[in-house]
C-alpha cells in the first residue's frame, strides 16, 4: 500500500514538473521570437534605403521561391491523386467484371 502511494506521489511530481518544463520552455521561445523580431524591426528602421530595397528584395525572391514550390507540390499531388483515381478505377472494373 504504502509503495503504492509512492508510485501515485512520484507519477504525479513528475506530471507537475513536466507541465512546469513545458511552460517554461513555451515562454523563452515566446521570449526568444519577440526579441528576435523587436531586432530585425529596430535593424529594419534603422537600415539605409539600399539596404530596404535588398531586403525587400530578398523577401520577394524567397516568397517567389516558396510559391513555386508549392505550385510544384500542388501539380505533383493532382498527378499522382489522377494516376490512383484511374487505377483504382480499372481494378474495381476488373473486379465487378
Amino acid at each position: 500500500m504504502a509503495y503504492t502511494l509512492f508510485a501515485i506521489y512520484l507519477h504525479n511530481l513528475k506530471l507537475k514538473i513536466m507541465k512546469t518544463t513545458n511552460k517554461k520552455t513555451g515562454l523563452l521561445a515566446l521570449l526568444g521570437l519577440a526579441a528576435g523580431g523587436a531586432f530585425a524591426w529596430w535593424k529594419y528602421n534603422t537600415a539605409t534605403p539600399e539596404e530596404k530595397a535588398k531586403i525587400k528584395g530578398k523577401i520577394n525572391e524567397a516568397g517567389s521561391k516558396i510559391k513555386e514550390a508549392y505550385n510544384d507540390v500542388e501539380g505533383s499531388v493532382t498527378d499522382n491523386y489522377n494516376k490512383l483515381k484511374g487505377d483504382a478505377k480499372k481494378e474495381a472494373e476488373k473486379i465487378n467484371g
